[in-house]
């Protein structure tokens, strides 16, 4: 169950960090569109994340690198109708912030001006504080994400576990307790140790949501494709699915074809 109920009031980043401080669990999914944003919002998620990773599920590319600022806009518009009491963070896509503060800047204002979400994510440590510290100079709350950053695979070349190794893990604590310190609400952790998460989780006073981290953290975060079991292909250790849509909506599909075939559709009770 979440652990707020579904027709409560706004969540936002003070309850969320909330929850930690009593240690209560936070429970966060992606969505892009209305109708699913409704679906995830009714049962009581805490936080939707209107992820990058639309450019996979969404639009079928190979990596979160092709889709553009103007299309997380289009989804985080949609996403926002439809969900009337969970926090909405929206993903800044790559090539928006790297490099350039007021770039980034720019680009989470347009972000929150054009889609009436309630904060954005980024991904990166110390070498984007600048970046994150200019963003919250506009009073636009920012989560942060280290691990596994998939913006950044061409770099790493591997969707492989981060930081098993003692110097990368030192780094990433260094990087969490730097985008804290900057004034991050939350962070997100993606594919690491799961010891490594806990002990990130009890040094910061802000939420690590984990991703592939465990359960020592203080809340989960999957993408909704994957966990209905929308998508197939995809299936790394972390990823339970709650349904298998995939089967369910190609036999769906199957029937309708049947029956339209067989002219058993529409039936008299159906037509006017």
């Amino acid at each position: 169950m979440s652990s707020i109920v579904p027709n409560s009031k706004r969540i936002t980043t003070h309850s969320v960090q909330e929850l930690k401080r009593k240690g209560v669990k936070i429970s966060m999914l992606t969505a892009y569109d209305y109708t699913m944003a409704r679906m995830v919002d009714a049962a009581g998620v805490d936080v939707i994340l209107v992820g990058d990773s639309a450019s996979n599920v969404m639009a079928g590319h190979e990596t979160t690198l092709p889709i553009t600022l103007d299309q997380m806009i289009y989804h985080a518009s949609s996403v926002v109708r439809g969900a009337e009491r969970a926090l909405i963070i929206v993903d800044l896509p790559f090539g928006s912030y790297q490099g350039d503060s007021k770039q980034a800047l720019n680009s989470a204002i347009r972000i929150m001006k054009e889609s009436g979400a309630h904060g954005v994510k980024l991904e990166g440590g110390i070498e984007v504080i600048d970046s994150i510290k200019r963003i919250l100079t506009a009073g636009i709350p920012v989560m942060g994400h280290l691990g596994l950053t998939p913006q950044s695979i061409y770099k790493f070349g591997t969707y492989t576990v981060r930081a098993k190794k003692e110097a990368e893990a030192d780094k990433l604590i260094e990087d969490a307790k730097a985008l804290e310190a900057a004034g991050c609400f939350s962070l997100v952790l993606e594919k690491v140790p799961a010891a490594l998460a806990e002990k990130v989780a009890k040094a910061l006073t802000i939420p690590v949501i984990g991703i592939g981290a465990g359960s020592g953290v203080d809340g989960q975060v999957l993408v909704l494709h994957d966990m209905l079991g929308m998508t197939h292909e995809f299936s790394p250790r972390f990823l339970r699915r709650y349904l298998n849509l995939y089967d369910e909506i190609t036999k769906a599909v199957s029937h309708y074809i049947e029956d339209v075939k067989l002219v058993n559709f529409p039936n008299k009770d159906e037509q006017y």
